[in-house]
């Protein structure tokens, strides 16, 4: 049976230099509206009304206060522009050294992130990569309803969707995959540890068990 090579990267802090969500959501917002969204939120929080701790609630929660009914299309094209500000130099030379090495030896390639479609799509259109699995907000006749499509691409949900994109079962190894997987932060353990492969790009301290340091000079 023949193998399929399968390289998932993470992109904050794995494929880009430094987050990338919180600078396109304050250029999409404004910085005076982002500022009173989280300032809401922060009431939200004393009040009960969402989990301050719970990293996916906050996220929906913000995304609601700045995008609920707004133009789709907007976003998408703001995320065009933001993409090719990307591209131009917020991305890791190693790491994408590393992208264009599994693209030319014919793997497959991933993103796998809890960053938002409307940058990571024209993203991984101009990088040649296979498909773009990240937060995706609900819409409803051209317009955000507040929702998201699916659940924030973190943690167990990475290695959930990745799977799904693979037509692999929902839990047990994968058959017929060999599985690169490239992550720098807790919300990525999941998808590290369902690789044969697994290469953290964070702080040496922190890298979990079972992965190994990434090194720019390793071989396949």
């Amino acid at each position: 049976m023949s193998v399929r090579r399968v390289a998932a990267f993470d992109f904050d802090g794995t494929l880009s230099r430094r987050d990338t969500l919180i600078p396109f959501l304050v250029r999409a917002a404004g910085r005076r509206r982002f500022a009173w969204a989280c300032a809401a939120l922060g009431l939200d929080g004393a009040r009960g009304r969402v989990a301050a701790r719970d990293r996916d609630a906050v996220k929906v929660a913000l995304l609601a206060q700045l995008f609920t009914g707004h133009d789709e299309s907007s976003l998408r094209e703001l995320g065009e522009q933001y993409a090719r500000d990307l591209l131009s130099d917020q991305l890791r030379p190693d790491a994408l050294d590393r992208l264009h090495r599994h693209r030319h030896r014919g793997d497959h390639v991933v993103f796998v992130s809890a960053s938002l479609v409307y940058y990571l799509d024209p993203l991984g259109a101009e990088l040649g990569v296979d498909a773009v699995i990240a937060v995706e907000p609900e819409v409803v006749d051209g317009r955000l309803t507040g929702a998201l499509a699916a659940p924030n691409v973190r943690a167990a949900e990475k290695a959930r969707r990745l799977r799904s994109w693979l037509g692999a079962p929902e839990t047990g190894p994968l058959e017929g995959v060999e599985l690169w997987a490239y992550g720098n932060s807790s919300g990525d353990h999941a998808l590290l540890e369902l690789a044969d492969h697994a290469l953290w790009m964070g702080s040496p301290n922190a890298c979990p068990v079972g992965a190994r340091q990434f090194s720019s000079l390793d071989q396949f």
